[in-house]
């Protein structure tokens, strides 16, 4: 696994639970707004290093009945050939339950996990409505999206949809087209842009909406969504 970052405790990223927050390395998006820019490159620019898994493991093994979970981010894990061993021996040496945090871009290697029962929670970004994600990725990526979309709606786990929304990028049509798209999901978030470590430079000076803002988006995403909610 290549590990980049760990966040020892954290309350507020797998929903109900403490966990530990491990970043993965590498993502095969490049969203200008991306607040965890650095974890997006393959390879680590000279200097710095990956973090060995033993280090991980022997964190977990020092805080044993201190955590509930794992969450794991990036970066895409999606993109690690070796995830689902790494997922396994997380669930079956430790007994923590495990969020995952993805694009779902790679909707074959979600399924085996799914399948696997490796997943206890699945947060899943999406950027933006099918037609317009053409600004990020091709075809082929958007069609594994829609997949992993169905894969999870018509799936029996725990999870949620949500939308990082950019003054720039995002209105209240976009939100509407979104929620359309993700008709019958349990859960979606509309997420507030922060201007923090952004890729675009440029947008670290852009605002975030207003609360007034993204209650319109909520009441355009609940034409369409039972369960639409706020993270500013």
């Amino acid at each position: 696994m290549r590990l980049a970052g760990l966040q020892k405790t954290s309350v507020i990223d797998f929903p109900d639970q403490i966990s530990a927050v491990v970043f993965t390395q590498g993502c095969n998006f490049h969203c200008s707004y991306c607040h965890n820019s650095q974890l997006i490159p393959l390879k680590l620019p000279s200097g710095k290093e990956l973090m060995p898994e033993s280090y991980f493991f022997g964190f977990l093994e020092q805080r044993q009945n201190l955590l509930d979970g794992v969450t794991i981010t990036g970066g895409e894990p999606l993109l690690q050939s070796d995830l689902k061993d790494f997922l396994f021996k997380i669930k079956n040496d430790y007994n923590l339950l495990i969020k995952l945090d993805t694009n779902g871009s790679n909707s074959s290697e979600l399924k085996k996990l799914m399948e696997a029962d490796l997943i206890d929670y699945l947060a899943v970004d999406l950027k933006f409505s099918w037609s317009n994600y053409k600004q990020l990725a091709p075809e082929a990526l958007v069609s594994e999206i829609k997949s992993s979309v169905e894969l999870i709606i018509d799936s029996n786990l725990d999870y949620e949809f949500r939308t990082t929304v950019v003054p720039s990028l995002h209105d209240k049509e976009e939100l509407e087209k979104i929620a359309q798209q993700i008709k019958g999901a349990e859960k979606y978030f509309v997420q507030n842009f922060r201007p923090v470590n952004t890729l675009d430079p440029g947008l670290k000076d852009q605002r975030s909406f207003a609360p007034s803002e993204l209650e319109k988006f909520k009441l355009a995403a609940e034409k369409y969504l039972k369960n639409v909610q706020i993270r500013d």
